[in-house]
């Protein structure tokens, strides 16, 4: 059977998040690429904490015998590239028009990336968040992560209200050791607070990418007869529109609001792309791989 490869709606359809993230990355991308992070060297960097998942081999017995906790030793060929997916599960993460919602258009990617890293022996970890951190699992390169990641992301279902900016401020002390941040989500939040969450993780000399979850309505606002708007992180906020008198006005704001926020990324030398929920999967990890060369 020939996957529909160019259409993520079609393509949620067809399995789970493992099966559909394994023939992404299978079918597009292995083979393409080496990664620049790659080394013979094994020399040891430091202890860090065991987690569900890890390897029992690389366990320190002696740190265990000294502290009668679980230590992992990590080496240098292993922690490479270190990557940390933030993936918004926020109510606004719902929508969906006639694609996939947002937040499943998020986390179908965030899987795929998932495979991609471990294939490239590279660590990944997730944290999903709303008004707070909701999962986390920390950055591993075993091959269970890529399990528990996909099960963190198909369990997690969107609600509460957005609080990235806030979230950001939480994450940026936890993350100890300089890697990658990739920032799924529709960013709605304001932007100057939004770059306050992020710059940090710049500061700190973390690479960030952002990547922009929009929908094909959010891009195009395609009413026409009277419609009902509800707020999807507020159940009782409603609201009646007339679509032509209210259409440009939305889209010279929401335009804008993209605009600046690209903008606004470059200039901070943080990673930016805009993806609809009808854009193949395979432009954003061509962007990512870009963006690692």
């Amino acid at each position: 059977m020939t996957l529909p490869f160019h259409d993520p709606t079609a393509l949620a359809g067809l399995g789970g998040l493992d099966l559909i993230a394994k023939q992404l990355v299978e079918g597009y991308l292995i083979g393409q690429h080496q990664s620049p992070f790659k080394g013979s060297s094994v020399e040891f960097v430091e202890h860090r904490p065991y987690y569900p998942g890890d390897e029992i081999r690389h366990i320190d017995w002696r740190a265990y015998a000294k502290t009668g906790k679980y230590y992992v030793k990590e080496y240098e060929e292993e922690t490479n590239l270190r990557c940390q997916l933030l993936v918004d599960c926020s109510g606004s993460m719902a929508f969906r028009g006639r694609t996939l919602s947002k937040y499943d258009y998020a986390r179908q990617l965030a899987a795929a990336l998932t495979y991609l890293l471990l294939a490239q022996r590279d660590a990944c970890g997730l944290i999903t968040f709303h008004t707070e951190i909701a999962d986390r699992l920390e950055p591993a390169t075993q091959p269970l992560t890529f399990q528990h990641i996909t099960r963190m992301l198909a369990a997690r279902k969107p609600g509460a209200e957005t609080g990235l900016a806030r979230v950001l401020e939480q994450i940026h002390p936890t993350v100890k050791r300089r890697g990658l941040i990739v920032l799924l989500s529709d960013c709605f939040d304001h932007l100057d607070s939004l770059m306050q969450g992020l710059q940090p993780f710049r500061g700190a000399r973390h690479e960030v990418l952002v990547f922009h979850i929009t929908a094909p309505e959010e891009d195009e606002f395609p009413y026409s007869r009277p419609t009902q708007f509800r707020n999807l992180e507020r159940a009782d906020q409603r609201l009646l529109i007339d679509p032509h008198r209210f259409r440009q006005r939305y889209l010279d704001r929401y335009r804008q609001f993209c605009a600046d926020l690209e903008t606004r990324c470059g200039a901070a030398g943080i990673g930016y792309l805009k993806l609809s929920t009808a854009t193949p999967y395979h432009v954003a990890l061509g962007a990512y791989l870009a963006s690692r060369k």
